[in-house]
């Protein structure tokens, strides 16, 4: 991807998940250096891994079926769903440990707005805001294959240093 173009496409991503943060309510640590996006330990903003994949839409989990997968608490809508998650849980973990993926695919590690979702391939990508997941579902092979690249020298990085 060409410099110009990609700063240009960061510069807007950054722009509009800028303007997401001051409507929404998640919490977003740019100084964690930690591989998994979570608020207070709860990865996906307390949403159901295992629904987006069966449900094809984002169903709010509830602490009362919770599981942990690396150093992740994840919130289910029934203890079926947590069940079938703890039977795999690999399989229905966010892809860049719940950053969104057009970030990754840029380099950088935002935070994700849960209803920006899409299973590839039976994994789960989500997005900073509807813009953002617009661009990013444009060409979304190569915005895999970027964000494939890109996530191992990024995952353990504060997002503030990228």
């Amino acid at each position: 991807m060409n410099r110009f173009f990609k700063t240009s496409l960061l510069a807007t991503a950054l722009a509009l998940g800028v303007g997401f943060a001051a409507t929404q309510a998640f919490a977003y640590d740019e100084n964690s250096p930690a591989a998994i996006n979570v608020d207070a330990g709860v990865i996906l903003h307390g949403y159901d891994a295992v629904a987006y994949q069966t449900e094809n839409r984002p169903v709010k989990g509830n602490s009362a079926f919770s599981a942990t997968h690396e150093g992740a608490t994840y919130h289910f809508a029934s203890a079926a769903n947590r069940d079938t998650f703890l039977t795999d849980p690999a399989r229905y973990a966010p892809a860049y440990g719940g950053f969104c993926a057009m970030g990754a695919a840029l380099e950088k590690k935002l935070d994700i707005d849960p209803t920006q979702f899409k299973v590839v391939d039976g994994r789960l990508y989500l997005n900073v805001n509807a813009d953002v997941f617009t661009a990013w579902e444009k060409d979304i092979p190569t915005n895999i294959k970027n964000a494939d690249q890109n996530w191992p020298g990024i995952a353990n990085e504060a997002p503030n240093t990228l």
